[in-house]
Parts: C-alpha cells; structure tokens; sequence
C-alpha cells in the first residue's frame, strides 16, 4: 500500500471515537492492553475504554486508564449477562477485549453482540485447564511427562509417585494463574508436607520438573491464517520470595526473543489441539512454555488471553492490542506483513510494583558502579 494511502487511511480511523469494552479491567492484562492502544498511531486519543470487574484490585479503578469502571458480577453469575448487555447499551459498545480466560470461554460460547475475538468455543475448553491440555498433547512430545495424584493414595505410600524428584506439584483448576498452588518438592517427605498443607484440595497433577528458561508466544489467528506471532522470556518475578514456587506470574525482568524454534513448538500445539476439536483457529492465545534439561521448550499452558508482556511488546513497536483493533474493526489491510519483528539482542523489559514496565532495546547493565 503506498504511504499516501495509508496516511489517508489513518486520518480517516482518527476522525471516529472507538468505544470498547475491556473485562477483567482492574487487572495487570487488561491495563497492559490498554496502554498499548494508547501507545498505537492508529488509536491512540481515539478510544473510549469501558472496563467490567469484579472490583478486588482497587487500583484498577482509580489509576485513570479508563473513563468508568463497573463492577459486575462473576461470569458464571445468574445476573452477569443482563449486567454486561446494560453496559454495553447504554455506552453503545462495538467492541470488546475479554481478557479472564473463564470469562473469554463464556464469551465464546454465548457471544454479545459486539465485536470480539472468539476463541474457539471447544479449543477453549480444552486448553482451560492444564490438566485437559496435557491429556490432548499426551504422546506429541510437546508437553512434559505428568501424572494425577490422589492425595490419600500418596499420602499411604511413595511407590504411587511415578515421576522423579524434583517434580512439579500443582492445582489444576480451570482458569488458575500466577503459578497458584504449585511448588518443586526434591523428596517424598516435602511432597506430603505439600498435601498436608493444601487439606481442601483431594486430587493434584504431578508433572516433570523444567530446569531451562520461562518462555511465552503470542500467536494471533484470523480465521485459521496465523497474522502474528512474538516470543519473549520470562526471568524473574516480582515478589517472587512470597511464593511458595518463586512464580507469581508476573514478570520483574525479562527480554523479548527472536526464537523461532519456540515459535514453532507453540504453534504445533495451538494447531494440534484445533485439529482434534475440529475448528478453525482464531483470536489471540499466549503459549507458555519451559524448557527441559536438554533445552527443549516444552508447553505448559495455554492462555486465552492477552498477558502482561502485550505493552512490552507495543513498547518495542511490535502492537498486538493495535493489530487485534485494526482487525476487529474492518482495518486488516493496514496491518503490516510481517509475522514477527527482529528484535535487539541486548534489549530488556523492568518492572517493578509501584512503576510501569520499562523496555530497553539496548541495555548494558548498570550505568554507574563503585565497588569498594
């Protein structure tokens, strides 16, 4: 498309107001989201941003990204979907961002009548729980070796154990983020301290411990075309020491990636699990991935949502909340080819409690150093 055209195209998207509905808004996502529209050429000044929560991050509410923010009740609630269609009348909404991986399920299921990107409906169900992914992947080489536990069973004896120590224990509730209820023991003694400790969970899912590097991929489909896709890493978290695992799911350092082998076991997965359900692939999904001892990403997890790296990516000039706007509202054409961007080597994404997430393209490590 020559560049007069494309400026045309753009003063023309900077003449409407886009009214969007963003769930889960108190959220670290749902903000990321958000910020990132903010930071697009195309939208940004444009949009009226409506957010929907259940309200138990307060801060969401009162940092100033949107211009209301209704709580409302959970999904599965018997007045959720009156409460929403309210919403979405009296602000006119054309548009919505569901970021709670129930939630997005829900939607697609049983869609309003606005624009959105619809995750398969069975491909949903089938990746929301870490335990119905890995029983599909089971045998593809794509996921770690697990096993299900009975808490009686292991607590009567070791020979249940199956795995080797270390290993991975966690809960595997549908929906369950941040690395909740998970833990590394090296023995059987720490893996019935575990159990003990957890007395309202009966049934846990073992799986092989991953030594090698916290890896994600945005993949974003149209109608079963992949459009996109960018790979980054995880490094540390922030607060890690107070969780049990060292994973609170949300990143204090990390770095964009070019890594197309990850890229490639991400997007095997994606396209496996749509095969089996017998769908067309669409929207946005982030896979999780480990590696193993052999440096092997594996996938652990497959999110129906954005995550929290979207703004780092918007801060690198590579925009998913930008692309995932200009496609819903008719605009595909001013998406750039590319499947990916190239990005620095040495670049590096901070963040930190009380400031926003800070990408370097080219960091060097600290600037100024006296050391006695």
């Amino acid at each position: 498309m020559k560049q007069e055209t494309i400026e045309s195209e753009r003063c023309m998207i900077m003449e409407k107001k886009y009214k969007i509905l963003i769930t889960g808004a108190c959220g670290v996502t749902s903000r990321s989201v958000v910020r990132s529209l903010n930071r697009s050429a195309y939208f940004k000044d444009q949009c009226e941003f409506i957010g929907t929560d259940v309200c138990y991050n307060l801060y969401g509410i009162y940092e100033g990204l949107y211009s209301r923010v209704y709580q409302v009740p959970a999904y599965h609630a018997p007045n959720y979907r009156e409460a929403i269609q309210e919403i979405i009348d009296a602000h006119d909404i054309e548009y919505a961002i569901i970021i709670p991986e129930p939630e997005a399920l829900y939607w697609s299921k049983n869609p309003f009548p606005v624009k959105f990107f619809r995750i398969p409906p069975k491909f949903g169900r089938a990746v929301l729980s870490k335990l119905h992914l890995y029983e599909l992947l089971q045998g593809t080489g794509l996921t770690p070796d697990f096993q299900l536990v009975n808490k009686k069973e292991i607590l009567e004896s070791a020979n249940s154990v199956k795995l080797s120590y270390p290993m991975w224990i966690r809960d595997y509730s549908e929906g369950t983020t941040s690395g909740m209820g998970s833990f590394a023991p090296d023995n059987y003694e720490e893996l019935k301290a575990w159990l003990c400790i957890n007395k309202k969970v009966d049934t846990f899912m073992l799986s092989e411990f991953l030594p090698g590097r916290n890896l994600a991929c945005f993949l974003m489909y149209d109608n079963g075309k992949l459009l996109k896709y960018g790979v980054a890493q995880r490094i540390d978290y922030l607060m890690a020491k107070v969780a049990v695992s060292g994973i609170t799911g949300n990143t204090s350092r990390g770095k964009l990636l070019n890594d197309e082998n990850v890229f490639d076991v991400a997007r095997n997965a994606v396209e496996y699990v749509a095969s089996t359900t017998g769908e067309t692939m669409n929207g946005l999904v982030v896979v999780d991935l480990k590696e193993n001892a052999d440096g092997k990403p594996m996938v652990t997890e497959i999110n129906l949502r954005h995550v929290a790296f979207t703004s780092t990516f918007a801060n690198a000039g590579f925009n998913f909340s930008e692309y995932q706007m200009l496609l819903l509202s008719g605009q595909k054409d001013l998406i750039p080819d590319e499947l990916t961007m190239q990005f620095p080597e040495n670049n590096i994404m901070l963040r930190d409690v009380d400031g926003l997430p800070i990408y370097l393209s080219d960091f060097e490590g600290i600037p100024y150093s006296v050391m006695g």
